[in-house]
């Protein structure tokens, strides 16, 4: 028997995988994909390798950071040794938000004081509200009560300060717009990622594919810590025996049933309502937000950086993906990212080309010219949470009331968003919770039934 059964092998069940085998339990990670990562994965397709998303990171993200250390990957991913952000407009030289050397917040005056895309008067307004909002208590419960672009409003920041400053963080990082989103988690993200020190900001990148950088290395590392990793294979029930935990599914050689004293739950909210709402009741109602990711390759390079934002555009984010997509000599591939994309999750592939292409050539002079060997659209419907007003009081705690049984994914109440560094910081949560659970009830029955 199996001391711990891990269910999902996404970043959250991959910690928690690797966490209990670290404290010396036995345990079973099952996966219904041929391979790890979860929403953190890659793709081959007309001859490109292709993440499904353009995940970033940041160097406040320590969970995260600690697992790349743990797989082995930090020579495959990049941190600015300083925030800069390249900044593209129709028809205007690019900006470059960038932080100093000072400690924060003034680390971001400068930057802001001269920012191109708002007159004088709105950026003096937007340093009083990012002071304002770097002062909001965070464990106040009504912070998640309003929506963030409520707030903002309150502060004098009109459509056009929205839309070109505080949507450029609040889109990437609560996958919705500032008049969406709850203001408790855009304070946070604001305080955590840009207020709480001068470098927690800085801009990390995975240089790498996401297999390379995650999937792969996480199998050896779970194997190498004795995991047992069934990959293909599918959980359909979860219930309650006397010894602990019985999970019956699908695997490879048909039905199989896997016996444990303790069960980790780290599967993304819908399929984990479905596996758990037999044995705990529903969980609380979570609605999801979509990201669109477009794919391009070029014929020559068009665009000089490593990624930018864009601003006065529909392009939001764009990065250069060429080397870890292996694009032909001389072409470029890149990436744009769309968060919160529920009005372009409806359009066709032929509108969202049309639409796009022509963004982009009216932000790059180099695209203009160039010829689109390759146009792709991957969609991910229910890519995170939706980081809505009352969001926060609906995101489950990593233990249940049932012993031994505890849930991890970015869902759950890590705090934070869901990022990679919140599904790390769940499936960390999730082992404490089944360890802890361990050492004051060794070797003591679990009553059968709910």
């Amino acid at each position: 028997m199996s001391r711990v059964v891990v269910v999902g092998g996404g970043l959250a069940g991959i910690t928690a995988a690797l966490d209990c085998a670290e404290a010396g339990e036995e345990v079973t990670l099952v996966e219904v994909r041929r391979r790890l990562g979860g929403a953190a994965y890659s793709f081959e397709r007309e001859g490109l390798h292709m993440d499904n998303g353009q995940h970033v990171f940041l160097r406040c993200c320590t969970a995260y950071r600690g697992l790349l250390e743990r797989l082995g990957s930090t020579a495959l991913v990049s941190l600015q040794p300083r925030l800069e952000i390249p900044v593209l407009t129709p028809g205007r030289a690019p900006y470059r938000l960038q932080r100093s050397g000072l400690p924060a917040p003034a680390h971001l005056a400068n930057a802001l004081l001269r920012y191109p895309h708002l007159s004088i008067g709105e950026r003096l307004g937007a340093a009083r509200a990012a002071l304002a909002l770097g002062r909001l208590e965070l464990s106040d419960p009504a912070l998640d009560e309003q929506t963030f672009g409520a707030w903002l409003a309150r502060r004098g920041q009109g459509p056009r300060a929205v839309a070109a400053l505080w949507d450029l963080i609040a889109l990437p990082t609560l996958n919705l717009p500032a008049a969406e989103a709850s203001l408790g988690l855009a304070a946070f993200v604001f305080q955590q990622g840009l207020l709480s020190s001068a470098g927690a900001g800085d801009i990390g990148f995975h240089v790498g594919t996401l297999q390379q950088i995650i999937g792969d290395p996480a199998l050896a590392a779970l194997r190498q810590a004795g995991v047992e990793v069934r990959l293909g294979w599918r959980a359909e029930r979860l219930e309650r025996t006397e010894d602990g935990y019985r999970l019956e599914g699908r695997g490879g050689s048909g039905e199989e049933s896997i016996d444990a004293t303790a069960a980790v739950v780290a599967l993304p909210h819908d399929r984990a309502n479905g596996l758990l709402a037999p044995l705990m009741g529903p969980l609380p109602e979570l609605e999801s937000s979509p990201i669109i990711n477009l794919h391009i390759l070029y014929d020559r390079c068009v665009l000089h950086e490593p990624f930018a934002a864009g601003v006065g555009t529909p392009v939001q984010y764009l990065f250069d993906r060429s080397a870890a997509g292996g694009a032909p000599a001389g072409m470029q591939y890149l990436a744009i990212s769309l968060s919160g994309a529920a009005a372009e999750m409806q359009e066709s592939v032929p509108a969202l080309r049309e639409r796009y292409l022509a963004a982009m050539a009216e932000l790059l002079p180099r695209a203009r010219t160039a010829t689109v060997e390759c146009f792709l659209v991957t969609r991910e419907h229910a890519a995170t949470f939706r980081a809505a007003p009352g969001s926060a009081a609906r995101r489950p705690p990593s233990g249940t009331r049932l012993p031994g049984l505890a849930l991890a994914g970015t869902w759950t109440d890590t705090g934070w968003p869901a990022t990679l560094e919140s599904a790390v910081l769940s499936g960390a949560r999730a082992a404490r919770v089944v360890l802890g659970e361990r050492a004051t009830t060794e070797a003591t029955p679990v009553a059968v039934g709910r």
